[in-house]
Formats: C-alpha cells, sequence, structure tokens
C-alpha cells in the first residue's frame, strides 16, 4: 500500500466506526422513543427542532435540511405529525408558495415528555459505546466536541 492507499484506508475505517456508533445509538434511541411515546428517532428530531424555535415555526425546507430528510419525505413525515394533531402547517403571508410549521400544544407537551427520555437514552448509549476501544475515540471526539460548543 503506497502512502494514499493508507489515507484512504483510514478515512474509510473512521467513517466505518462513525456508521457503526450511529447504528448503535439510533437503535437505542428508535426502541426507547418508540416504547415510552410512540414516536421515531426521526419525529422526535422535528418535534425537537420546531421546539428550538420558541413558539415560532419554521419553513418546510428548513425543517427538511434540520432533519436530513427530502422535501418529498419531510412532507410526508409532517402530513403524518399533523395528523397526529403534533404540528400544524400556516401558509406564508408574503409569500403563497411558503408553507410554515408549528409545534401544537399537544405536540409541545409530547416533546417535553419525549426530551429526557432521549437524552437519558443517548447518554446510555454513548457510556456503553465508550467501552468498545474501536468506538471509543469516536465517543470521545464528540464528547470534546459538545464541550466546545
Amino acid at each position: 500500500m503506497g502512502i494514499s492507499d493508507d489515507a484512504v484506508e483510514i478515512r474509510a475505517r473512521g467513517w466505518r466506526t462513525l456508521a457503526a456508533l450511529h447504528g448503535i445509538i439510533e437503535t437505542e434511541l428508535e426502541r426507547a422513543l418508540a416504547a415510552s411515546v410512540e414516536l421515531s428517532v426521526v419525529e422526535y428530531t422535528v418535534l425537537d427542532a420546531l421546539s428550538r424555535q420558541d413558539g415560532w415555526h419554521m419553513r418546510m425546507q428548513q425543517l427538511a435540511r434540520a432533519t436530513a430528510l427530502s422535501p418529498s419525505a419531510t412532507t410526508r413525515l409532517v402530513t403524518r405529525l399533523e395528523d397526529r394533531g403534533l404540528l400544524t402547517r400556516i401558509l406564508c403571508i408574503d409569500d403563497r408558495r411558503g408553507i410554515y410549521t408549528e409545534l401544537t400544544a399537544a405536540g409541545q407537551a409530547l416533546y417535553e415528555r419525549a426530551h429526557p427520555i432521549h437524552d437519558e437514552t443517548l447518554e446510555r448509549a454513548l457510556g456503553e459505546a465508550v467501552e468498545q476501544p474501536e468506538l471509543a475515540p469516536v465517543v470521545h471526539a464528540l464528547q470534546n466536541t459538545a464541550a466546545l460548543a
């Protein structure tokens, strides 16, 4: 292997490690949120993003970026959450093509129940992952990044 091959392998190994950690965390979050508040991780992510708007709303395209979903997947997800009474859509007064989304009172209440479950599960999953030698460096990097923020 040449130097460039080594660099590619190091990056690939790092990516595989990050993907493995993500998979472990997402699986734990899915189980905990589904069992306790009947939410998926991506549904929780929507509620979380909207809760950070301090009573305001987000454009659908902003929500798509916040959830890392395509615009069509975001629309389907918002429709499901709206059908459950957790979100509402608002047409933009200045631009009739613009659609905003915001939490309803029921959505805010569910988010407030789900948030500690999410955080406790995340903390537990990271605590278990740091005990695995191949995942520990990534967990430490995440913790150091969070400490800087």
